[in-house]
């Protein structure tokens, strides 16, 4: 077998650390979610809908970059939890809104703001400068296929 060339292994090698830095961050941010018991998805609809106001599940599928099947299920659970409601337009049955309910207000406000302390901890082991031009790199990378 051929080993792999200079750029090849480059690419490979960074790639790994990428994928092993964005999920070791997001482990230890998202460890704040355990205590209320919330997915990472739960919490993407939470946020979404405590941010953006109230919106449909199309809308927070795609905010979320979910599937609207798998939404579907996150929304049940967190209705199940009385955290979001579901309100039917009155002029198009088949259209639902998704509204955090009081106590999914309440939720989000404290667990928003525990991950948003936790991802300023990490974020803190890079300088400014550092942290804009990891910003940079990661958009430039993620806007590549699109």
């Amino acid at each position: 077998m051929k080993s792999p060339d200079a750029p090849t292994c480059r690419a490979l090698n960074t790639y790994t650390k990428l994928m092993r830095a964005a999920e070791s961050v997001t482990g230890r941010v998202h460890r704040v979610l355990s205590a209320p018991k919330l997915t990472i998805s739960q919490f993407g609809v939470l946020e979404a809908l405590y941010h953006k106001g109230p919106l449909c599940q199309k809308d927070i599928a795609a905010k979320i970059l979910k599937s609207t099947g798998n939404i579907t299920l996150v929304i049940d659970n967190l209705e199940k939890q009385r955290l979001v409601r579901r309100e039917r337009d009155t002029e198009d049955r088949r259209y639902l809104t998704i509204h955090l309910t009081e106590t999914g207000e309440a939720l989000i406000a404290d667990v928003f703001a525990a991950v948003e302390k936790s991802i300023v901890s990490e974020m803190a082991s890079l300088t400014d400068s550092e942290q804009e031009l990891l910003g940079n790199l990661c958009k430039k990378l993620g806007l590549k296929g699109g």
